[in-house]
């Protein structure tokens, strides 16, 4: 048994050694493995042969030791070491190495948990993270915000350039100087438009037939069989002097100014004394023929008794005879009551005269908002001693409103043909054929109200297709169904272009409002703690800033105060168009009335909402007060790409900036601009804040302001990413963001020794290891990660190789026992010979 035992133990170490080998081998081949730890082979004695069991100290005997014999040896277990491996610097950004205790999570192909050391790691094709094998990195991911999740690990995904990220803007600082010195912003720029008016009123048409003027040189000489006589008994004064006029008339005018052109000679009489004969007699006044048939009537006007000192030159009216019959006339009027005739108006016109008829409202009087627009009668009509005759005058066909009982009709002067004057009206405004015969002179009508071409204003109700603008005597709609872009301009700067939809039912006050929104002009009730200033630096006449109506007729805006402020419409800010696609430039002209005054500085920035759209923000500073202690600015802040729900409102914020004495900024009364984000899926309102601590007020001859940075930006695409020490994947994008992205979590064990190889550097947790404790990196005594690094195998080759000797050494050595046993065998079977 001897024998045969000393071979078996010899076999135990054979065995041993092999195992040895093996391990050293597989170290020695896995040098150059990333993550790979190394093994080591630990051996224990087997059996043993108990041949004595010894005996214990006596009196006489001081003990015997047990007597074994070893049986061999047996590979007790084979040890990983675990120990930290070398860290190298790696080109790669994906490749993780853990500096310390814990291991990487990946997903097996089965789904289940493996564990590996090995951290390279590469995107595969669906911008997972994943090991050499294929094998999916777990770890936390992020919601569509985001925001890490801590529920449960998945495959971490990078998407580099699939994803898209904007950042809202929150804060915005400004720096500048904002001078004390400067003027005080107490006045505000206004335009105004020409005047328009409303088509909703009648004016005056063509009656039966065409309206005309003929010059009239009115009565004619008294010959032609008019005859006179001289009879006793009469009112005359005896051996009187006396000289008469005759005149036609027109009966059935509305005025008393249907008169024709008196004669341009008087007939003279003289009174017979010595025949008592005091009475004058006219004969056949019937035989008068008048120059138009309108004439019905002739007037007789004389003087007084001139021998008695009467004037030559002034008749008065003694009595009226109609003509067509029998025509006898007897002046009856004795020289006591000559004074209480009609006095002869013996105007007459020289020149050329362009007449306008309106129409007008009974007592109202020529005057603001009394008339329609005028319409004209004739047009270049010259006059040599005469007067003028206008026939079949333009009638109101009841169209439209207004109201009119009166025509009135206005002419020019003699001397002044670009002016018209009134000179009477008519008490009908549709009775059609009437006549009016104009005898003023200059200087009766140089004083009497001018004609308003323009006729009855606007209102703010009055329909945008009613309204009316006049180029000379034409009149045109300048707003048509369709839309109206309106790009005005604020401090010299342009804004962007607003559209208007004008509709059968939009009003002026539709306009008006829409102009004051797409402005930014903040009206006073803007800021109720610190009210926007008046426009006006006069105290006495309050003039708020916004857009109206002037009473008569004129679309109004009056900007804040300030220079920066001013608001300016050019020839091509409103734009029509129309409903076929066309469009046309709308010139309302307007024109400045009075200049902004005002210290101010402007700075123009884009602000970014939840989306990455950018927004166009204009900040524009005036400065409104100051005092012996204090320099106060006010902010106004507009947003062209503002979208509320209604209307068109570019304003969004305003307050106050204050400066100590010292130039120090020290508050401001509001600090928020509000964007509204209406009809777009991004967050509305869009709110930051303005940061005014790095302003100046100290003094400077120009102020200046600027946005020194912003936090928001536009949308960018995912480019980069880095790790952290956390595990945690930030991405970084091509705005220049940074998000997370997901965290790469590790796994510890209370035994590593215990794990179970899988093979490919991968481990799975066995019956020995205890469960995986999950954390993150630097957290729980699990190590932390190197990013763009590897940990190298920690193969101790000198040592390795040592083993490997000692190792083929043993071989040997045990090769000898069996050799050596075989041969005592060979020689106890040599004993049979």
């Amino acid at each position: 048994m001897g024998l045969a035992s000393a071979m078996t133990t010899s076999l135990t170490g054979l065995t041993a050694a092999e195992t040895t080998i093996d391990v050293v081998g597989n170290n020695l081949a896995n040098a150059n493995t990333v993550g790979f730890k190394s093994s080591e082979a630990n051996f224990a004695t087997q059996f043993l042969q108990v041949r004595s069991l010894g005996s214990a100290p006596t009196g006489t005997n001081g003990g015997t030791n047990p007597r074994q014999v070893g049986l061999g040896t047996m590979v007790a277990d084979i040890t990983p070491d675990f120990s930290q491996g070398t860290i190298e610097i790696s080109s790669n950004p994906t490749d993780l190495a853990i500096q310390g205790d814990g291991f990487f999570i990946v997903q097996g192909s089965a789904g289940e948990q493996l564990y590996t050391r090995n951290g390279i790691f590469k995107l595969n094709a669906e911008n997972e993270l994943v090991n050499m094998s294929g094998n999916r990195v777990l770890g936390f991911g992020i919601d569509d915000q985001f925001q890490i999740q801590t529920t449960s690990l998945v495959p971490l995904n990078i998407p580099l350039g699939n994803e898209s990220v904007a950042q809202s803007t929150s804060n915005v600082f400004l720096e500048g100087t904002l001078s004390p010195t400067g003027d005080l912003a107490n006045t505000g720029e206004i335009i105004q438009t020409a005047k328009l008016s409303s088509d909703q009123y009648g004016v005056p048409v063509d009656g039966a037939t065409a309206s005309s003027a003929t010059q009239d040189q009115g009565a004619r000489p008294m010959n032609d069989g008019v005859t006179t006589t001289l009879g006793a008994a009469g009112p005359l004064t005896a051996d009187g002097h006396y000289m008469y006029k005759f005149v036609y008339y027109n009966s059935t005018a509305s005025t008393d100014g249907d008169e024709g052109t008196p004669a341009v000679t008087a007939e003279t009489f003289d009174i017979d004394l010595a025949l008592a004969e005091d009475s004058i007699q006219f004969n056949n006044l019937n035989l008068l023929t008048p120059p138009s048939a309108e004439y019905d009537n002739v007037r007789i006007y004389r003087t007084d008794e001139i021998n008695g000192g009467g004037d030559p030159t002034v008749f008065r009216r003694v009595g009226q005879v109609a003509l067509g019959g029998p025509a006898v006339f007897a002046d009856a009027t004795a020289d006591a009551a000559w004074g209480a005739g009609a006095v002869l108006d013996q105007d007459v016109l020289n020149g050329a005269y362009t007449y306008y008829i309106t129409m007008a409202n009974a007592g109202g009087g020529p005057g603001f908002g009394t008339e329609s627009r005028p319409t004209m009668i004739t047009q270049g009509i010259s006059a040599v001693g005469a007067r003028i005759r206008l026939e079949n005058l333009p009638i109101w066909d009841g169209a439209g409103s207004g109201g009119w009982t009166h025509r009135r009709i206005y002419r020019n002067l003699s001397t002044d043909s670009s002016a018209f004057y009134f000179v009477g009206e008519v008490d009908s405004a549709t009775t059609q054929g009437l006549t009016f015969t104009d005898r003023a002179s200059d200087a009766d009508i140089s004083g009497n109200t001018q004609i308003d071409f323009d006729g009855p204003p606007i209102i703010p109700g009055t329909p945008l297709a009613n309204v009316l603008l006049r180029d000379g005597t034409s009149y045109e709609n300048p707003f048509q169904v369709g839309e109206l872009r309106f790009a005005p301009r604020k401090g010299g700067r342009t804004l962007e272009t607003k559209v208007f939809d004008v509709t059968a039912t939009s009003t002026v006050l539709d306009l008006v409002m829409f102009m004051e929104e797409a402005a930014g002009i903040r009206g006073i009730g803007d800021d109720p703690l610190n009210p926007i200033p008046d426009g006006n630096p006069d105290p006495t006449v309050t003039l708020p800033p916004g857009s109206s109506v002037t009473p008569d007729g004129r679309i109004q805006i009056v900007s804040n105060n300030g220079v920066d402020n001013r608001i300016e419409i050019s020839q091509a800010g409103m734009q029509a168009v129309l409903a076929n696609g066309t469009s046309e430039t709308v010139s309302m002209a307007f024109r400045s009335t009075q200049d902004a005054v005002g210290e101010s500085a402007v700075a123009d920035f884009l602000a970014y909402d939840t989306l990455g759209i950018p927004l166009a923000v204009r900040l524009t500073t005036v400065l409104e007060s100051r005092d012996d202690t204090s320099t106060v600015y006010r902010w106004f802040a507009d947003c062209s790409d503002s979208s509320p729900a209604t209307g068109a409102e570019i304003g969004v914020g305003t307050g106050l900036i204050t400066f100590d004495g010292e130039g120090n900024y020290i508050s401001s009364t509001n600090s928020t601009v509000s964007v509204q984000r209406r009809g777009v899926s991004s967050a509305s309102p869009l709110e930051f804040e303005l940061n005014f601590s790095q302003l100046s007020g100290l003094q400077t001859d120009r102020s200046s302001l600027a946005v020194s940075r912003q936090d928001g930006s536009g949308a960018g695409t995912l480019t980069s990413f880095i790790m952290g020490e956390d595990g945690v994947i930030r991405g970084v994008f091509s705005n220049g963001i940074t998000r997370d992205l997901g965290q790469v979590r590790l796994a510890r064990f209370a035994n590593a020794n215990g794990l179970e190889q899988k093979g490919k550097n991968l481990f799975s947790y066995g019956v020995n290891s205890g469960l995986p404790v999950i954390g993150s990196p630097g957290e729980q005594g699990i190590g932390t990660l190197v990013a763009g690094a590897v940990e190298l195998s920690n193969t101790d080759i000198g040592k390795n190789l040592i083993e490997m000797i000692l190792a083929s050494t043993m071989y040997r050595g045990n090769t000898r026992v069996i050799t050596t046993a075989q041969q005592l065998f060979d020689e106890l079977l040599a004993l049979r010979r």
